[in-house]
C-alpha cells in the first residue's frame, strides 16, 4: 500500500520517492535530488530535478498547518490554487507555470520549473530593468479577470464559481492584515519604527475620514464578487526574464473586485520605487523606468480592457459604452484605493517586504516609510479621480 494515500507533511526525501511512484516525468534511470526552495509563511516548495539530464519540476505542498506559526489553515487553498493556475493557463497562456498534477490527497501542485526567471521583487532591488513587463502583467490581468466575470459568463455558472472560489481562511487574513490592523492595531501585531511611532499615530490611527475609506474598500473587498482574482499579486509572486513573466502563487484566489489585483501589482512597484529614491543620491535609468512602467500599466490595463470589453461580453446592458466606461472607472477606482492599502500595510504591518526593511540606514527608511504612507493616503482619499498612469505617479513625486 502506498504511503501517499494519506496527508502528511514531505521533506526531500519523501519528495523524490512520491516522484518516482506517482509521477512519469522522469526516466525510470534518473538519478533524482530535491531541495526545498519555499521562502514564505504558508506552503511548501520543493524543487526535483533529474542529475543527469538537468529535467527539472516543481512540487508545492499544502501543510494542514501554517508554515509560519503551525496554527491550523485550510488545506482547500491547494485545490484553489491549482484549479486557478490552470484556468490561467488556458487565458493567459505562457503567464504562469504550466501544471502537471494536482493530487488532492497529499496536497500537492507538481508545476513547470521556472527557475530560468528571477523573482521581481528581489531583481527590481538589483536596479534590473524588464521592457516587456507592463505588456505582460496588463495581458495577464485583463484575460484572466474580464472572462471570469458574469458580464461576460452566463450568470448561474458564475455563481457556482462563487462558490466555489470561496476561500474564507485566506481572505480573512487579507481582511485584517491590508484593510483593517494597518489602521487599528486591534490584535497589537503591527511593527513601526521608533522614530515613525507619532507620525504613524497622526497619519493613520487618528484620521477618522482615513479609517472609514478603508472600511468602504474592505467592504467592497469583501462583498463585490465582481471576477475570480489571483488575491495576492505582489512582485514576490511575479517572476520575470527580460523576454517572459510568470505569474505564480494564488492561493488566496477568490471572488472579489478586479482592482485589487491590479493595486497590488501597481502598490508593489512604488514601494520599490522609494527604496531605489533613498538609497541612490539621482534619479536614474531605473527609476525612470519603473515610473514609465507604473504609467504604462494603467494605459495598457485600459486600452485592453476597452477592446477585450467590446469583444467578449455578453451581458445586453452592459454592451452599451456608457456602462462599460462606468465599469472599467470603478475598476480604476478600486485599483487606486487597493495600491494605497497595499503600501501603507507594508510599511506598518507585521508582514513587511524586503524592498522597506533592507533600508539600513534608519533615517532614510524613516523617509521611504513617511514617502509611501503619505501616497497611499493620496491614493485611498482621491481614488475616484485617479484614471491615468501619470496622476499616480505625480502623487508620489509630490511626496519626495
Amino acid at each position: 500500500m502506498s504511503r501517499f494515500n494519506k496527508h502528511f507533511k514531505m521533506e526531500c526525501n519523501d519528495v523524490i520517492a512520491y516522484v518516482k511512484e506517482k509521477l512519469t516525468i522522469f526516466k525510470q534511470d534518473a538519478i533524482l535530488e530535491a531541495e526545498e526552495i519555499g521562502d514564505g509563511n504558508i506552503n511548501y516548495v520543493f524543487r526535483v530535478w533529474d542529475r543527469k539530464t538537468k529535467q527539472s519540476i516543481v512540487i508545492k505542498q499544502a501543510d494542514k498547518l501554517l508554515r509560519s506559526s503551525l496554527r491550523p489553515l485550510d488545506v482547500d487553498r491547494n485545490r484553489i490554487e491549482a484549479e486557478v493556475l490552470m484556468l490561467e493557463g488556458k487565458l493567459a497562456p505562457r503567464l504562469v507555470p504550466c501544471i502537471y498534477k494536482y493530487d488532492s490527497v497529499m496536497c500537492i501542485v507538481v508545476m513547470e520549473d521556472i527557475s530560468d526567471h528571477s523573482n521581481l521583487r528581489k531583481v527590481l532591488l538589483e536596479r534590473k530593468i524588464f521592457p516587456k513587463f507592463a505588456d505582460d502583467i496588463t495581458t495577464f490581468l485583463v484575460n484572466t479577470l474580464l472572462p471570469t466575470t458574469d458580464i461576460v459568463m452566463d450568470s448561474s455558472e458564475k455563481k457556482d464559481n462563487v462558490k466555489k472560489y470561496i476561500n474564507k481562511e485566506l481572505c480573512k487574513i487579507t481582511e485584517d492584515l491590508v484593510f483593517t490592523e494597518p489602521y487599528i492595531d486591534y490584535k497589537g501585531r503591527n511593527i513601526i519604527l521608533e522614530d515613525s511611532i507619532d507620525f504613524v499615530r497622526k497619519e493613520l490611527y487618528e484620521d477618522k475620514d482615513l479609517i472609514l475609506e478603508v472600511g468602504k474598500l474592505k467592504n467592497n473587498f469583501m462583498n463585490n464578487a465582481q471576477a475570480l482574482l489571483h488575491g495576492d499579486l505582489h512582485s514576490g509572486s511575479i517572476f520575470v526574464r527580460e523576454d517572459s513573466t510568470k505569474v505564480i502563487d494564488p492561493e488566496f484566489a477568490f471572488y472579489g473586485p478586479m482592482g485589487y489585483d491590479l493595486g497590488n501589482v501597481i502598490g508593489n512597484l512604488f514601494i520599490a520605487w522609494a527604496n531605489a529614491v533613498v538609497t541612490n543620491k539621482i534619479q536614474d535609468e531605473f527609476t525612470n523606468w519603473i515610473a514609465k512602467t507604473i504609467e504604462d500599466i494603467i494605459t495598457l490595463f485600459t486600452h485592453k480592457f476597452i477592446k477585450h470589453y467590446k469583444e467578449i461580453v455578453t451581458d445586453v446592458m452592459a454592451k452599451e459604452e456608457y456602462y462599460m466606461n462606468w465599469y472599467l472607472n470603478t475598476i480604476l477606482s478600486d485599483t487606486a484605493g487597493i495600491a494605497g492599502c497595499e503600501i501603507i500595510r507594508r510599511v506598518v504591518g507585521d508582514t513587511k517586504v524586503i524592498d522597506v526593511t533592507s533600508i539600513k540606514d534608519i533615517d532614510k527608511r524613516v523617509k521611504a516609510e513617511r514617502m509611501l504612507i503619505l501616497t497611499g493616503k493620496s491614493f485611498i482619499m482621491n481614488r475616484d479621480k485617479i484614471v491615468l498612469g501619470k496622476q499616480f505617479t505625480e502623487i508620489f513625486k509630490m511626496n519626495l
